[in-house]
Order: C-alpha cells, then sequence, then structure tokens
C-alpha cells in the first residue's frame, strides 16, 4: 500500500489548491484526518508559489491561501458539529493510541488556558488541532464563541505558516530543490510543542 498520501507533494501535484483544500478540511473537521500533512503541506505550497519551477506552475499564493482558509474554517468548524451532535461516544469508537493522546491533551488546555486561548493554540499542535474541535462540541463550547476563536485560529496558522514558506521560498533562490530536507524540518519543528508536552506530563506525574 503506497503512502504518497502522507507527503505534501502527492497533494500539491496531483491536485494543487484543491489539494491544499481537501487536507486542511479533513485534518481539521474530521478525525481520520490527524495523519495529514497540514503543516508541511501549508509551508511547501508557500515555498512553491514563490519559485517558477514547474512545480509550481499551477500554485498560486492568493488561490492557495483561499483553499487552506475555506478548509481549515470549514473543517473546524464541522468538526465541533460532529462533536455537538455525536457526544464522547463520537471519540470513543476510536482506539488509535495518536488520537488518545491528543484528547487528553485537548481537555487539559481547555482546563489551563481556557476556551479561546486553547482554541487558538490547538491550532499549531498536530493531532491536537484535530480532535480539539470535536471535543470542544462535546463540552458544549458556545457555538459563537468556538467560531470566533476557531476563525482567529485558522486564520493565524493557514497564513503565518503558508506565508512562513512563501517568504522563504522568496528568499533563497533554487530553494524547491531542497524541498525533502526542508520539509523534513518542519516536520521536526512541528513535534517541538508535542514533545514539551510529553515531557511536562511526565514530570508532573514523578
Amino acid at each position: 500500500m503506497s503512502l504518497d498520501f502522507l507527503s505534501a507533494s502527492f497533494w500539491l501535484g496531483s491536485l494543487g489548491a484543491l489539494g491544499v483544500l481537501i487536507v486542511t478540511f479533513a485534518e481539521t473537521g474530521l478525525l481520520i484526518g490527524f495523519f495529514l500533512p497540514g503543516d508541511s503541506l501549508l509551508f511547501t505550497a508557500g515555498v512553491l508559489c514563490a519559485t517558477s519551477g514547474t512545480a509550481a506552475a499551477h500554485l498560486s499564493l492568493p488561490l492557495v491561501l483561499l483553499a487552506a482558509v475555506v478548509g481549515a474554517l470549514v473543517g473546524a468548524q464541522v468538526g465541533y458539529e460532529l462533536g455537538r451532535r455525536g457526544g464522547r461516544a463520537l471519540l470513543a469508537r476510536s482506539r488509535n493510541p495518536h488520537l488518545a493522546k491528543g484528547i487528553v491533551r485537548g481537555e487539559e488546555m481547555f482546563q489551563r488556558y481556557g476556551h479561546g486561548k486553547a482554541i487558538v493554540l490547538a491550532r499549531f499542535i498536530p493531532i491536537v488541532r484535530t480532535v480539539l474541535n470535536p471535543l470542544a462540541g462535546i463540552l458544549s463550547v458556545p457555538v459563537k464563541t468556538f467560531t470566533l476563536w476557531q476563525a482567529l485560529g485558522g486564520l493565524l496558522w493557514t497564513i503565518g505558516v503558508t506565508l512562513a514558506g512563501y517568504a522563504l521560498g522568496a528568499s533563497i533562490p533554487g530553494i524547491d530543490q531542497y524541498l525533502l530536507p526542508v520539509i523534513a524540518v518542519i516536520v521536526v519543528l512541528s513535534l517541538v510543542p508535542v514533545g514539551l508536552e510529553l515531557l511536562r506530563a511526565r514530570q508532573r506525574q514523578d
């Protein structure tokens, strides 16, 4: 079974901006999308929008930004509604250990930071950004509160990460030839918050 769909190049090369919309929607709206390359996809799309190579010929920065924003905002709202209507049984159906840890972390974030800050911060933490939206629905976070903060977080995440890639692509000629190591760095950086939280959890247990 091919794992090409786990890579940013697969979605961008096959579907372009539409791939950005699909991934950001699935990763933030559907529990099965937790494994998709959200951060690396946005960053790579930004780099390719700034380069003149063949791979970037069909990528327009305004279109990519629009697709990312729509996918992330609509996805989060769908995830919230699924949680609100499906209840905790929705999360209980998943036996994936990564999702289980994400759920625990999401609940801790709500308790520690409150609704607004937790919803915004979750956008930048892989897996947590997948489970926190339905979790907000399960915990009966008010619709207006959730919508406001998820929109703010979604805009900061999608536009910020994409423009960071665009800035790198525009400032370093030929950077698109070294996308694999660049993506690897982005993946590692995106896992830093998860690692820090696991370390803190161990320290609390000790």
